[in-house]
This record gives structure tokens, sequence and C-alpha cells, in this order.
């Protein structure tokens, strides 16, 4: 009898190690297969020389840590071409998802056609892809910031006046769209006249460079509307140094100084999008992809203007 409750006692152990081992391979498959999905999404960034895309990295690097995803990231200093290499060597490291902010919209292209072909998903995160399918576009409506800013303006100067057009990067989905939304406003209406459009590049030393340049030929400019805030804190110190207090200065994006300027008197406003925000969609919609779930095509985020 005793034998036998011995025979038990050991049979019943087995049993319970080899399900616990069973468990514990089990487990160890289950890993294995997380780990085999893809959890490496690639972001090529346009620039970290602009604080609204270190924002963007931030909001995007925060949500793949939440999630479990390792978040590789190439910086593009606004070259086109190093944006190009940098998505190449992104499809090099096992990516599952390509997240992209475009440089240029239509040089962009070609990378995305070279990521389709090698079968993984591409994302455009604020700005657009003109030329190829990405299998979503996470990004705020800039045509409907450019006319926000235009009707602000419009708001300031009932009596019209000069007014000065700084634009973004040449060929870049957001240059494009936010004027486009901006003209719709200016162009229906007749009492202010836009004497200078010019490109400035996102940038501020060169928004301050531009300026100084227009104000040489249109000193009596009443207002300044800048394509993002980088180029507006250029135009409003190089209005500072000319003497002139009271333009109107209208950015885009609402960054950390563009709001601290408007607090200060020294911007009258700036469309606020939500970089971390479009960074964090960015994140999980690349997540929702690598789970074979179905995504919208365009995600929009919301837009609201900031004000003195």
């Amino acid at each position: 009898m005793k034998f036998l409750r011995k025979a038990s006692a050991l049979l019943i152990t087995g049993v319970l190690l080899a399900a616990c081992g069973q468990q514990q391979a089990d487990n160890k498959t289950a890993a294995s297969s997380a780990t085999a999905t893809g959890d490496t999404v690639g972001l090529a960034i346009s620039t970290q020389n602009n604080p609204f895309f270190v924002s963007l990295k931030e909001g995007a690097q925060a949500q793949a840590d939440k999630h479990g995803l390792k978040l590789v990231v190439v910086d593009a200093n606004d070259d086109s071409g190093k944006q190009a290499a940098g998505v190449d060597d992104l499809l090099q490291q096992n990516i599952k998802v390509l997240l992209i902010n475009p440089t240029d919209s239509e040089a962009a292209a070609a990378s995305v056609n070279r990521a389709a072909k090698a079968g993984i998903p591409v994302i455009s995160i604020d700005r657009s892809v003109k030329g190829a399918d990405v299998v979503s576009h996470v990004a705020s409506d800039n045509v409907a910031g450019g006319k926000m800013a235009a009707e602000f303006i419009v708001s300031k100067l009932p009596e019209g006046g000069e007014m000065v057009e700084l634009e973004g990067i040449p060929g870049s989905s957001a240059a494009r769209e936010r004027g486009e939304g901006f003209h719709q406003v200016m162009d229906a209406q007749q009492k202010i006249k836009i004497v200078a459009k010019q490109p400035a590049d996102f940038d501020r030393t060169k928004g301050l460079t531009v300026m100084e340049n227009i104000l040489q030929s249109h000193p009596n400019v009443k207002a300044v509307f800048a394509h993002n805030d980088e180029m507006a804190l250029g135009a409003v110190k190089a209005l500072e140094a000319a003497n002139k207090k009271d333009v109107i200065v209208v950015g885009f994006d609402a960054t950390d100084d563009a709001q601290a300027a408007v607090k200060a008197g020294k911007m009258a406003a700036t469309v606020a999008q939500k970089p971390a925000k479009i960074g964090e969609i960015g994140v999980d919609t690349a997540k929702k992809v690598i789970a074979g779930e179905t995504v919208e095509k365009s995600i929009p985020v919301e837009l609201e203007l900031i004000k003195q």
C-alpha cells in the first residue's frame, strides 16, 4: 500500500513537472513569437534642429516605450538626399513599419516605393508624400491652419495694409498646404496686400535675414504670416531691430518659444499643432499595422489658435 501511494505521488509530481516544463516552453515560444512579429519601427525625421520635430520624436519615443517597441530614428537635417540614405539604412535593420516625416514631399516618394518593394508599410507623419502610396497619413490639417492664420490677420487689420508671407521649404507639403489655406482667405479680400512672399526654409536665422531684406524695400508692413514659428521668431528679431513693435506676427506650430513670445506680446498668435501627439499617434498606428489591423488612410490631429 505504501508502495502504491509513493508511486502515485511520484507520478503526480512527474505530471506536474512536465506540465510546468511545457508551460515554460510555451511562454518562451510566445515571447519568441512576440519578438518575431517585429518590434522595431523606423522613424525618418526631417530635422532635429527644430523644436517642433524634437517634440514629435519625443512623443513617438514615449509611445514606443509604452508599447514595448524599439524606435530607430534617422535625422535628415533638412536634406532630402540624406533622408533617402537614412531610409535605406532603416530598411536594412529589419523594421516592420517605416514612419516618415518628409523633408521634400516629392523626393520622399522614391524612398516610400523602395520600402513598399521590400514589403515594409509606410506611415507619413506631419508632412505628406507626393507620388507614392502610404498606408496612413497622420497630421494636422495644414490648409485649415493656414486659413485660421489668415482669418485672424484679417480681423486684426480691418483697414487693410501691407503684409509679408514667409514660406517654408519649397516642395514640403506643410509649406504648400499652409500657403494654400492662407491664400484661400487672403485672395478673397481686397484690403490687405501681400507685398512680399519669400521662402525662409522653416529656419529662424533665415527668417531673420529674409525679413531684414524685405523691410528695406517694404518698411510699412503691418503683418507677417510665417509658415512656422521658427521663421516667425526670426521675423520678430528683425522687426525689433528696425524698431517696429506694432507689426502683427503670426506663426504656426505653437512651440514653447512661440507661446512665450505670444504671452510677452512679441507675437500676436500661433496656430497650435500638437507635435508630440502626432508622434504618439504615428506609433500607435504603426503598432496596429504590425498587428494586422486596418487603419484609417488619413488621421487628423486637432488644431487651435493661441493668441494674446
